[in-house]
C-alpha cells in the first residue's frame, strides 16, 4: 500500500500539474485501504444479486497490483512518436503472419465477411493487432486487475461497471473465474474484449453454443466483426487514406475547419468532416501529389506529425475499439498491407 501511495504521488509531481501538487496531502489520503474498499464492493455485489459464493470465489483475499497502476499512466498509445509505434507494430513479421493467417482460415474468414459485411483485412488487422492473431492474450488475473483499477480514482467508475460485467459473465456461465485472464486492463480473449463489450458484441460464430473468444478463431473473428458493425461499419467504404499537406495547408486546416466537439480524446483530436471536394480546394493531395479522387464520401482531417490522413466514416469504428489515432492508423496500415 506504501508503494502504491509513493507510485501515485510521484505520477503527480512528474505531471508537471500545479494545481494537483497543492493537493498531494489531500488527495492520497482520500484513496481508502484496499481491504475496506473490497468490502464495500462485495456489499454492492451482494445488493445487486450477486451470490455470496461467486463473491467468494472471484473477490475474496483479492490484492491491487503495483504494475497495474503504472500501466495505467503510461499506455503506448498516448506516448508521442507515431514513426516509432508504427515501426513496433507494422513490421514483416506482423504482415507475413497475417498473410498466413489470411490463408489459414480463408473460409471462415469468407463466411464471417458474408454474414457482417466487414473486410476480412480488417478482421485479420484488428486480430492481429490485439494479440497478434490471438498468440498474445495476458495471463493477469481479471478480477484482480479490474479490482486494482476500480479501487484507484482515475478511472474508478468505468472499472467498477467492468467488475460488475465480469461477475455477470461468470454467473451466467460464459467461462469459470480461474481461467478469467487477460491485459493489465482486463481485456480478454483473442478479441481483447472487456467484460462489457463481451456481453454486447461477442457472438458464438462456430455454433457450439459457446461465445468462445478465447479459443475459437470462428468466434473471435465474428466478435470482431460484430463490434465493428455495431459502431456503423460500411462494407461498401474503406478507412481512409494518407495525404500530403504543405505547413500553410494544414495552417490553413487549423484555421477553418473545427475539430469534432464530442466523443473520446482522439475523436475530438481531428476536424469535422468535410467532403473531398473541398479537401482538394484546401491544397490536400494524394501522397504522389495528384488530385485527391472524385467521390462523394466525406472525410476527417488527422495530423500525427510527420504524416497526415483523410479519414473515412469507418475509421470511427476502428476507433470504438480503442480511442488512439496511433492505434487506429496502425490498424488501418497494416489492413493495407494484408488486402
Amino acid at each position: 500500500m506504501r508503494r502504491l501511495t509513493l507510485i501515485l504521488a510521484v505520477l503527480i509531481l512528474i505531471s508537471g500539474d500545479t494545481h494537483a501538487q497543492n493537493q498531494l496531502t489531500d488527495a492520497v489520503p482520500a484513496l481508502p485501504p484496499f481491504s475496506d474498499w473490497l468490502v464495500a464492493l462485495r456489499q454492492e455485489a451482494h445488493d445487486k444479486g450477486f451470490s455470496d459464493a461467486l463473491l467468494s470465489e472471484t473477490l475474496e483475499g483479492l490484492e491491487p497490483l503495483e504494475h497495474v497502476v503504472q500501466s495505467d499512466r503510461s499506455q503506448a498509445e498516448l506516448n508521442p512518436g507515431f514513426a516509432r509505434y508504427l515501426s513496433t507494430r507494422l513490421t514483416p513479421t506482423m504482415i507475413r503472419r497475417g498473410k498466413e493467417k489470411a490463408t489459414e482460415n480463408r473460409t471462415v474468414i469468407g463466411q464471417v465477411e458474408r454474414k457482417f459485411d466487414v473486410q476480412g483485412r480488417f478482421l485479420l488487422a484488428v486480430w492481429g493487432m490485439e494479440t497478434r492473431y490471438g498468440r498474445v492474450t495476458g495471463n493477469v488475473p481479471v478480477f484482480q486487475a479490474l479490482a486494482t483499477l476500480a479501487w484507484e480514482p482515475r478511472r474508478a467508475t468505468f472499472f467498477r461497471g467492468e467488475l460488475f460485467n465480469a461477475l455477470t459473465m461468470v454467473q451466467r456461465g460464459h467461462i469459470d473465474a480461474p481461467s478469467m485472464t487477460g491485459s493489465w486492463a482486463g481485456a480478454m480473449g483473442q478479441t481483447q474484449f472487456m467484460p462489457s463489450s463481451y456481453l454486447t458484441y461477442a457472438v458464438d460464430f462456430d455454433g457450439d453454443g459457446r461465445r468462445d473468444i478465447w479459443k475459437s478463431t470462428g468466434d473471435a473473428l465474428g466478435s470482431i466483426a460484430n463490434y465493428l458493425k455495431g459502431f456503423g461499419w460500411n462494407g461498401d467504404e474503406t478507412w481512409g487514406r494518407e495525404v500530403k499537406a504543405s505547413a500553410a495547408v494544414r495552417a490553413e486546416i487549423a484555421r477553418t475547419i473545427p475539430k469534432r466537439t464530442e466523443g473520446c480524446y482522439a475523436l475530438r483530436n481531428m476536424t469535422e468532416r468535410r467532403p473531398l471536394a473541398e479537401w482538394q480546394k484546401l491544397g490536400v493531395r494524394l501522397t504522389n501529389g495528384k488530385p485527391l479522387p472524385r467521390a462523394a464520401i466525406p472525410a476527417g482531417f488527422v495530423d500525427v506529425g510527420e504524416r497526415a490522413f483523410l479519414v473515412y466514416p469507418n475509421y470511427d469504428a476502428i476507433l470504438a475499439y480503442n480511442c488512439a489515432h496511433y492505434y487506429a492508423l496502425t490498424v488501418a496500415l497494416l489492413s493495407e498491407r494484408l488486402r
